[in-house]
């Protein structure tokens, strides 16, 4: 629209937010002879440059006696929350009208739309989170980008929507635009791609062709998420896993338009590993994260999910991933959790306790045998070694050393392995009673060594029923890390708590309902402003006074 330009004087003037800010074009705009602002797409309206112009016209920040003087602020928007939570009602006051997308496919308002849901095997736990709140994209290409998760994602559309006419692909960056092409038409599928690289006149070729039917697959990275009108698609292909709500509907909703050539629209979501705080389809719907959809409706995925009583469908409509582990309320609880130990003691019959995770420890009488996990890869994966109490004689005087270098007993590649060696090496050097977990001693009560020592550590568990092996186990995971390893499980949890708050906070930011919108905190504007002028003379006073020290000394 570069020939066109606005006077400012004119009854409606429709511009873009990028040419009003630009240079000093907002200086023909009189805000007092302007009655109405009317934002398209307003969930962005709390970005600097829209500030800017709301600013200009005087409509931020008012008092109640100043809104009959100034234009009143209406804005619309098909994703009315932003991910990365600034707040809308620093530019709106009430959301007057809500309708929400499965209201508006019943009332045949978007089209019908089926739900396919492919899981790949891309780990996105390890994909760092940008400020934004979603996926940095780095990161997430470099996972997503390959050439066996394009096969893959190829594939599965071929064996699921090859059929329909118009297809739209969504991808992370240009890189995984231009392989993924490349993957399509290596298959013999016309496919053609638009990215922010595509000249003007090619773009507006490559769109009417696609209008028109003339080729069956267009892809693109973030140009087509938001106001593009192509109503003939009738599959969208997302290639692109997301914690933003608002992106999985934009991309979505591209294929939601009514079109007489179309009964519905497929949507093919290659999904990825399930991760806190990812947004899918299922999600999107209420359903289970880990649900599995099959070219299903709406109706029919709900419908399915409650009769199977698989899962609970909740009252929101953008469940979130949320991480849950076991819980430890306490050191003690950590230590006398013999759930921990069950995995050896269903395939050995000698007494194994976890330390942390693959690390195992067999209490002998002066000494232990360990399994544990070896980091360098050129080694067999575990080690088992065995480590004795050092003789009367040599421990003298050595009370920090009381036992011996680990000798080093065997080598192997699996735990089972590893647990096979170990227990031949103990059974045939040490008495069987004293090594297996079913020997009738360890069901007797503890003996009054054990419950002192239990004593000292203060666990806050009670110790009268303790029995000897229950207690034998406790003493042998304390004194191979089980204090370091509840530190670490609580520093975790803590973690992990917070990210669960901060993802819930994300996932609840996708919520829309017609009322008042919250306020950013107005008070706690005013009292870091009167804070600050508070402060400012006592700066003032305080400079002053080292003006006049300086000039006595």
């Amino acid at each position: 629209m570069s020939a066109a330009h606005a006077s400012g004087r004119a009854d409606i003037t429709v511009a873009s937010v990028a040419s009003i800010t630009s240079g000093d074009r907002l200086l023909k705009f009189d805000p007092a002879k302007f009655k109405l602002i009317l934002i398209d797409e307003a969930h962005h309206a709390v970005a600097t440059r829209y500030m800017n112009t709301l600013d200009h016209f005087g409509v931020l920040n008012m008092d109640e006696g100043e809104r009959a003087l100034k234009p009143v602020v209406v804005g619309v928007s098909a994703t009315l929350a932003r991910n990365d939570g600034l707040a809308l009602a620093k530019v709106l006051d009430y959301i007057v009208y809500h309708r929400d997308y499965v209201d508006m496919i019943k009332d045949n308002w978007l089209s019908q739309v089926r739900f396919t849901t492919v899981r790949t095997n891309v780990d996105l736990s390890q994909v760092k989170t940008f400020s934004g709140g979603d996926f940095a994209v780095g990161e997430l290409s470099r996972l997503v980008n390959t050439e066996q998760a394009n096969e893959i994602t190829v594939r599965s559309w071929l064996e699921k929507a090859k059929e329909r006419k118009s297809t739209i692909v969504f991808c992370i960056d240009i890189a995984h635009v231009e392989q993924l092409t490349a993957k399509f038409r290596q298959y013999g599928i016309d496919a053609r791609q638009v990215t922010s690289n595509t000249s003007p006149q090619d773009r507006r070729e490559r769109l009417d062709a696609f209008r028109k039917g003339e080729y069956q697959v267009l892809v693109n990275c973030g140009v087509f998420t938001e106001g593009t009108d192509i109503p003939n698609i009738d599959c969208v292909l997302l290639a692109r896993p997301t914690k933003s709500r608002n992106l999985l509907v934009q991309m979505i909703g591209r294929g939601m338009r009514i079109h007489p050539d179309k009964e519905d629209c497929h949507v093919v979501d290659m999904v990825g590993s399930i991760v806190r705080g990812i947004v899918t389809v299922p999600t999107l719907l209420g359903l289970d994260p880990d649900e599995i959809l099959n070219g299903e409706s709406i109706a029919e995925a709900k419908e399915r999910v409650t009769s199977e009583e698989s899962t609970e469908i909740p009252a929101q409509d953008n469940r979130a991933a949320i991480v849950t582990f076991d819980d430890y309320p306490d050191v003690g609880s950590l230590l006398a959790d013999s759930r921990q130990d069950q995995h050896l003691r269903r395939t050995s019959q000698l007494a194994w306790v976890a330390i942390n995770g693959n690390t195992h420890i067999l209490s002998l009488r002066g000494g232990h045998v360990k399994i544990s996990p070896v980091s360098d890869t050129s080694s067999p994966a575990f080690a088992v070694t065995e480590t004795v109490a050092l003789p009367p004689e040599l421990s003298k005087g050595r009370k920090a050393v009381p036992f011996a270098r680990p000798r080093l007993i065997a080598q192997a590649e699996t735990l089972d392995a590893a647990v096979r060696a170990a227990d031949t090496y103990a059974l045939n050097k040490y008495p069987r009673l004293f090594l297996i977990h079913s020997a009738p001693w360890r069901s007797s009560p503890a003996s009054e060594g054990q419950i002192k020592f239990l004593e000292k550590l203060k666990l806050g568990r009670p110790l009268d029923k303790l029995t000897k092996g229950k207690a034998g186990d406790i003493i042998t995971r304390w004194k191979h890390g089980g204090l370091a390893r509840w530190h670490a499980l609580e520093k975790e949890r803590r973690r992990v708590a917070k990210e669960n708050e901060r993802d819930e906070k994300h996932r609840t930011r996708g919520s829309v309902e017609v009322g008042a919108l919250l306020k950013p905190t107005v008070e706690k504007e005013k009292q870091k402003k009167q804070k600050k002028q508070k402060k400012q003379p006592e700066e003032e006073w305080s400079l002053f006074s080292a003006l006049r020290r300086q000039k006595h000394m």
